[in-house]
């Protein structure tokens, strides 16, 4: 435990900050699944509707700092030529 009150205070909004963050990881992580399971029914509408899902979670996350800009951008694509992959057949 810190015994200065200025790493007292940087504990307490560090583990402010990991719960926020973690919050968002888990809604993008859900978002992703939903997404591959969606893309693995071969269901077009709904794969489409979870892939807007994951891109809008993904957005937030970068907005709220939990994640890079570039990071959520090569998800976005790698995810896209995922469902472009499996409905382009």
């Amino acid at each position: 435990m810190p015994n200065i009150e200025s790493a007292k205070k940087r504990l307490r909004t560090s583990d402010k900050a990991r719960q926020g963050n973690k919050s968002v990881k888990s809604r993008i992580a859900t978002a992703r699944t939903k997404f591959y399971a969606a893309v693995k029914s071969e269901d077009k509408a709904a794969a489409v509707t979870a892939f807007n899902t994951f891109c809008s979670s993904l957005d937030m996350g970068v907005k709220r700092g939990a994640m890079k800009k570039n990071n959520a951008n090569r998800r976005k694509s790698r995810a896209a030529l995922r469902m472009n992959a499996v409905f382009a057949a």
